[in-house]
């Protein structure tokens, strides 16, 4: 429930219209030895349809800032950019293709399964 808060917010942060939830999670995905984790993931637009996907990317990481503590574990440029929340146990990867279209996912860790 977390990550789909924390996605769900991002999103009203950015302003984004029309975000439409591509990955309504829900069920466990098995990790092995006992453990499972949730995906959850949505895409939206940008006020602006000139915006490139890096930039949006960019934009979400600092509105991120403003939902919960997540650090940045992985950005190569021009590609995803994967956040870490130790907190919340939980991982964010914005891939936003370009020209004002957010898209962002997540996963929680492994954990234990319900």
């Amino acid at each position: 429930m977390t990550l789909k808060v924390h996605i769900i917010e991002l999103m009203r942060q950015r302003h984004a219209l029309d975000v439409r939830i591509t990955d309504f999670g829900g069920r466990d995905i098995p990790c092995g030895e006992g453990k499972a984790k949730r995906s959850f993931a949505v895409v939206g637009r940008d006020t602006s349809d000139r915006t490139e996907g890096d930039s949006l990317n960019t934009l979400l990481v600092g509105s991120l800032s403003g939902v919960a503590p997540y650090r940045i574990i992985e950005d190569r440029g021009d590609a995803p950019i994967k956040l870490a929340s130790k907190a919340y146990k939980t991982v964010i990867i914005l891939e936003s293709p370009g020209r004002g279209q957010y898209a962002v996912r997540g996963e929680t860790e492994c954990l234990p399964a319900s």
